[in-house]
C-alpha cells in the first residue's frame, strides 16, 4: 500500500506539472470565477457508495472520487470542501450552484445530460444485484429478476432504481436512502437483492465475507460514470474535461481504480 501511495504521489505531480493554478482575474466561467475568489472548490457527494464514496471511521469522505477531486482542487491551486447530500438531492445542488462539481456514481445518461453538462467518463461502471441467492446472482438480464415474488431493493433517485422500474416492474421495489441501509437488508432477508452498480455489489461481499453474499460475475449494462457541472457554464465543463483527460493520460486513473477496486486494503478504515 505505501507502494502505492507513492506511484499515486508521483503520477499526480506528473499530471500537475502543467498545469497553471486559477487567478484572481475574471473569466467567462462564473463558477471558475467564485471558485478564484473564495479559494475553495465545492464537491457534492453522497458519502456512501463505496468504492468510489465513503465516510471513513473518522467521518471524512475517502474513495476513488475523493482522490479526483482531491487532484482537481490541487491541480486548480484551492482547497477542497466535499459537500455530503443524499444522492437524489446531489443534481439540484449542482443546477443551484450550492456545489461546483458534483462527483458521486453519475452515470452519464441523456436524461441527465438535458439538466446538467458532464465530463469523463473516469469510470465505467453497470447494474448488478447482491443477493444471498446463487440463482439471482446467476441471472444473465433484468428479465431473470422481473418476477413478482422477488423483492429489490435500490438507491432512490438513482439509474438503478430506474432500472428496476423498467427492466423489472414485475418485482417489488423498496427504495433506500443508502447502500449501507440496503446492503444490511439482504443480509437480514428483508429484501431478495440489492440492484447497484456493480463495484458496490463486488465491495459489500468483500466487507462482509461471512454474510453468504453473491455478486454477480458480469453486470446487466454498460455505464459511464462522470462529474456533473452546471449546464450554463461549458469552460468549468472544460475545464474538469481536460482535468480527467490529462489524469487518464498519464496513468493515474488506472493507479486509482486499481487502489481502490483491487487492493482492499482501505476496507479497515471503515467504520
Amino acid at each position: 500500500m505505501k507502494r502505492l501511495v507513492l506511484v499515486v504521489t508521483l503520477l499526480l505531480s506528473l499530471a500537475l506539472a502543467g498545469c497553471n493554478t486559477i487567478g484572481s482575474n475574471a473569466s467567462s466561467s462564473p463558477t471558475v470565477d467564485r471558485i478564484a475568489k473564495s479559494g475553495v472548490l465545492r464537491v457534492g457527494m453522497s458519502g456512501n457508495q463505496p468504492p468510489l464514496n465513503m465516510l471513513d471511521k473518522t467521518g471524512a469522505t475517502i474513495g476513488l472520487e475523493a482522490d479526483i477531486a482531491l487532484g482537481l482542487a490541487t491541480a486548480m491551486g484551492v482547497e477542497l470542501t466535499i459537500v455530503n447530500k443524499p444522492f437524489w438531492e446531489l443534481m439540484g445542488a449542482v443546477k443551484s450552484g450550492d456545489v461546483d462539481v458534483v462527483m458521486s456514481g453519475l452515470t452519464m445518461t441523456p436524461a441527465r445530460n438535458t439538466q446538467v453538462a458532464f465530463a469523463g467518463p473516469y469510470f465505467i461502471s453497470g447494474k448488478a444485484v447482491l443477493t444471498k441467492s446463487k440463482t439471482l446472482a446467476a441471472a444473465d438480464e433484468a428479465q431473470d429478476i422481473n418476477v413478482s415474488s422477488i423483492t429489490l431493493a435500490a438507491l432512490k433517485g438513482s439509474t438503478s432504481e430506474e432500472f428496476v422500474k423498467q427492466g423489472a416492474p414485475d418485482a417489488k421495489l423498496v427504495p433506500v436512502s443508502d447502500y449501507g441501509q440496503a446492503v444490511q437488508m439482504v443480509i437480514d432477508g428483508q429484501v431478495d437483492a440489492l440492484v447497484a452498480d456493480y463495484p458496490i455489489t463486488i465491495i459489500s461481499v468483500m466487507r462482509h465475507p461471512e454474510a453468504g453474499l453473491e455478486a454477480m460475475v458480469s453486470p446487466f449494462t454498460f455505464e459511464p460514470i462522470g462529474a456533473a457541472v452546471s449546464a450554463d457554464d461549458p469552460l468549468m465543463a472544460n475545464l474538469v474535461q481536460n482535468y480527467i483527460s490529462s489524469l487518464e493520460g498519464t496513468g493515474l486513473l488506472e493507479v486509482l481504480r486499481l487502489k481502490w477496486l483491487a487492493d482492499g486494503g482501505w476496507l479497515d478504515r471503515l467504520p
